[in-house]
């Protein structure tokens, strides 16, 4: 027989501690509490003081070429971190408001198989989606799309978007 196999309760058991990185300079942090300083607002970046931070469900190491954009639960940009400018030739005030895949003429994928649509819809994670943009100067580019819905009430999606060579 085996050494015997004790069991921890629930209730010792810690949490999984919450991962968040900025969607504008890429810095990764943890916050316990989820929560800024005593006050109830959602916690913000210290490194390059951008307004918040996005919750991830497991640690996530960005290229450094990535950019991020930030979308609500439409798929309607509400932020654009730094890289997408170097990426995509467009600036963050160009792209609030507009859908992500109209504005970044995001391509490669069947109708039924949008990644943001997916993401958005079913709460799932789409990672290393291969995938084509279109720059503002019209050229069409490589890509690889990183898609992680947002948690909380408020819904969401933070889109990483890499360049690749093929």
């Amino acid at each position: 027989m085996g050494a015997a196999r004790r069991r921890v309760p629930a209730q010792l058991t810690s949490p999984p501690l919450p991962y968040f990185i900025c969607p504008n300079c890429k810095e990764r942090s943890i916050d316990i509490d989820r929560k800024e300083g005593f006050f109830d607002e959602p916690v913000a970046c210290h490194h390059c003081g951008f307004g918040f931070l996005f919750e991830l469900m497991d640690d996530y190491y960005p290229a450094p070429s990535t950019g991020f954009v930030v979308c609500d639960k439409e798929g309607r940009v509400l932020a654009a971190g730094r890289g997408v400018f170097e990426l995509t030739g467009w600036a963050e005030e160009d792209l609030l408001g507009a859908d992500i895949v109209s504005a970044l003429g995001l391509a490669g994928f069947d109708a039924d198989k949008n990644p943001v649509q997916l993401a958005l819809e079913w709460g799932v994670r789409r990672l290393d989606e291969k995938l084509e943009l279109r720059a503002r100067s019209g050229h069409v580019k490589p890509i690889t799309g990183d898609f992680f819905p947002e948690y909380d009430d408020d819904g969401g999606l933070l889109v990483a978007l890499t360049p690749r060579s093929d």
